[in-house]
């Protein structure tokens, strides 16, 4: 038994306004190419398919295209389930249909046991794999909501309500199992914030459980799991040291802090009562670099970037002490009449000198946005002749934008 364990795909996501599709497509043509060469039964994807709830058309068109590729592959069963960025409602609309394929949708908590677990069976009709489909848990689906609770009471009863919930599918697992003429692996999926997992600066992981992810241990999930397939981290990795949780990551680098991170899929073979675990790197399918420093070393690393002559998405963060008003521009300059796209360019000394706008012990919210402009206007030591005129403007837009926002509501 052959499984490939996948997760966070975002499709339909963008980085800095530039849509990923062609790097989506692209990897799901090698996932689907894996499996083959692979020889895979079973392909997990835990949560995160789509970015939004509501995905656009190209997105979803990716989506149906490779389960239909991989309904006419060598792997037999697909198992999905929700996200925090998925819609439960959107997920399951085609999953009645999609079970002709033999792939299995979960968009949300089930009613029953049963909605959740999954006895999969091989081509002769002899059972082969139980999947504990969890997708993501709502905060409503687990936790009753009491009259005068704390941070800290809802805190514990969400930890109470996810490790309640796997240890009732847990109870049914044994049942199915008891019934069974030999005994199957059996895997779990879920897609949460296990104590301990790793994220990393500007990767978009949003959090899901505020005030409460610290406490949801890896002990939430019953010994008798062979191996627990999660996802909502986008970096690869093991949950508490254990070899048989992981994470397998977004097989995209979600932002500029992942651009020298290999990206994963994973694979989980059970031969004998044995399970074997084998990451598998994607290729990267869009160069990123992340270039820091001050303008001479930013000089020096984009000539580097240029003698690769490879197309690179590049994310710029000045950090000299010398003010350059016009670092955009020398960027673009740069870079002209070459195969690198600079997304973004931050300037730390422009950072540093409208934080210092603030006073000690504001924030701000707290400002009225007419005065953060003129803060603005003596930090560049703007002259008074021209303020009036630069006033008015000013109040020209902000009127528009809140005209804009009566006509939206």
């Amino acid at each position: 038994m052959k499984i490939i364990h996948t997760s966070d795909w975002h499709l339909g996501c963008s980085l800095y306004g530039r849509k990923r599709y062609e790097e989506m497509e692209a990897f799901l043509e090698w996932l689907s190419e894996l499996l083959e060469e692979e020889n895979i039964d079973v392909l997990l994807v835990a949560g995160d398919i789509f970015d939004t709830t509501t995905p656009s058309n190209r997105a979803q068109e990716l989506y149906y295209r490779f389960l239909c590729q991989v309904a006419e592959s060598s792997c037999r069963h697909v198992v999905i389930t929700a996200g925090n960025h998925d819609s439960p409602s959107f997920l399951n609309a085609p999953r009645e249909l999609l079970r002709h394929l033999q792939v299995y949708i979960v968009g949300s908590m089930g009613e029953s046991p049963d909605d959740e677990v999954l006895l999969l069976k091989n081509a002769q009709g002899e059972a082969e794999l139980i999947v504990c489909a969890v997708p993501y848990l709502r905060d409503r689906d687990i936790r009753r909501v009491e009259a005068g609770e704390s941070v800290e009471d809802k805190g514990r009863k969400l930890v109470e309500g996810i490790r309640s919930h796997y240890a009732l599918l847990a109870e049914r697992v044994g049942a199915i199992q008891a019934g069974l003429k030999k005994p199957v692996p059996i895997v779990a999926m879920g897609h949460l914030l296990v104590a301990g997992g790793q994220t990393v600066e500007g990767d978009g992981v949003r959090e899901i459980y505020p005030g409460a992810l610290a406490q949801v241990g890896a002990d939430i999930f019953p010994p008798l799991f062979d191996y627990v397939a999660l996802g909502h981290l986008h970096a690869f990795q093991t949950v508490a040291g254990k070899e048989t949780c992981r994470y397998s990551g977004a097989p995209l680098p979600m932002g500029f802090g992942e651009a020298a991170r290999e990206k994963k899929v994973i694979k989980v073979e059970f031969t004998d009562a044995k399970v074997g675990i084998t990451p598998i790197t994607v290729p990267l399918f869009q160069a990123l670099r992340n270039i820091r420093g001050d303008w001479q070393q930013i000089e020096e690393q984009l000539a580097v970037l240029k003698s690769e002559q490879q197309n690179t998405w590049v994310e710029i963060f000045y950090e000299g002490t010398e003010i350059i008003s016009d670092l955009r521009e020398k960027v673009d300059e740069a870079v002209a009449g070459t195969d690198i796209e600079v997304l973004r360019v931050g300037n730390k000394s422009q950072w540093d000198r409208e934080l210092s706008l603030l006073g000690e012990g504001e924030a701000l919210a707290e400002l009225h946005p007419q005065e953060v402009f003129i803060r603005c206007l003596d930090a560049y030591e703007v002259e008074e002749s021209q303020r009036p005129e630069l006033l008015r403007l000013y109040n020209e837009v902000v009127d528009s934008l809140d005209l804009e926002d009566g006509m939206a509501e």
